[in-house]
């Protein structure tokens, strides 16, 4: 078995054993050595919210209402069939607001057997299609909730009044259909919510694990966001004096902190230098091109004339390896500038 791995390095291809079977499978590793085992695939640009701190998963720009090419499910499926071959087992379903695709369901129904199917949702539309969603096979949601003061929620989403109470009947339907663990997305912002971290955990407390509290530092991609920047380091420290045990997850090395009980993950992409070194991810646009690294467009794959399974591979290796190991905050860019 020592040999075979090695062997399987060398080759580029893994081992995988399911009942004492064991067979060798192609992986997709980048030029730097990072694995690629999960898709990120946004299924459109249209939103029914405008949170202030929004990147749209690194896109341009973000249309609320208008559908602008979106790929139809048979494309999606294909490129999710093609990259399973090469061992990808998770799939993470976003937009805008996946919700806004009515055909979201049949895309769940015609994607291969994976590890975890997941979506991440802004859970306004949840409510009524959390059941159908679970039975066409998605496993799990991650559901953005900034904040539970209806005036701050809608200061930060520009949400209509009486959206919070959707969403909470949103993480409701969720934890009922199974759909679990739900994690709720807070992104922090300095001045507005970082006082309520405290108030979310109580929150979820009744959720009994069912719910974990996913805490995200602000992207420092646009200077006017700057002001909103926490200081990550003390949350940090504060979150580690507070928690029993701290565990530290394969993707991007993020913390997991258990308080009284309670999971919390802090998501740093800006201040941790490991979030690039560890990412395992290879994100798709939502009109079907290719997006090796978030916040970087000029490496972009443009798979929609695939007309072939052939042709939906050679693609897809070809953005594995335009993947870039690190992302460089604007700041740190004026200043280079200045200097």
């Amino acid at each position: 078995m020592k040999f075979c791995l090695a062997q399987c390095r060398k080759r580029e291809t893994d081992v995988l054993s399911v009942n004492n079977i064991t067979c060798q499978i192609k992986i997709l590793k980048d030029p730097y050595g990072r694995r690629v085992t999960g898709l990120r695939i946004s299924i459109t640009d249209r939103c029914n919210l405008s949170c202030i701190y929004c990147h749209n998963e690194g896109a341009d720009c973000c249309t609320c209402g208008q559908v602008r090419n979106e790929m139809k499910p048979e494309l999606i499926c294909g490129i999710v069939r093609e990259a399973a071959k090469f061992g990808v087992s998770k799939v993470k379903f976003s937009g805008g607001e996946p919700l806004f695709r009515k055909d979201f369901e049949e895309i769940l129904a015609c994607l291969p057997p994976l590890k975890e199917v997941s979506a991440t949702t802004n859970g306004i539309l949840l409510e009524k299609r959390a059941q159908t969603l679970k039975a066409a096979g998605l496993d799990r949601v991650n559901i953005s909730l900034d904040s539970l003061d209806p005036e701050k929620y809608e200061t930060i989403t520009g949400a209509p009044s009486g959206s919070l109470e959707k969403v909470i009947r949103g993480i409701d339907s969720a934890v009922e259909a199974g759909l679990t663990p739900v994690k709720l997305n807070m992104v922090l912002l300095k001045g507005i919510n970082d006082t309520e971290i405290d108030s979310m955990m109580d929150f979820i407390r009744p959720y009994k694990g069912k719910v974990i509290l996913q805490l995200i530092e602000l992207m420092d991609i646009d200077p006017r966001l700057s002001k909103y920047m926490i200081d990550s380091k003390a949350l940090e420290k504060r979150l580690a004096e507070k928690a029993s045990e701290i565990r530290v997850r394969h993707l991007h090395h993020r913390k997991k902190y258990i308080i009284d009980g309670i999971e919390v993950e802090f998501v740093r992409p800006m201040d941790n230098s490991e979030f690039c070194a560890h990412c395992s991810r290879l994100r798709i646009t939502a009109d079907g091109k290719f997006k090796p690294c978030l916040l970087v467009n000029d490496n972009l794959v443009d798979v929609r004339e695939a007309k072939n399974s052939e042709e939906i591979e050679k693609l897809l290796k070809l953005a594995v390896s335009r993947r870039k190991p690190y992302y460089v905050p604007v700041s740190v860019l004026e200043q280079r500038k200045k200097g």
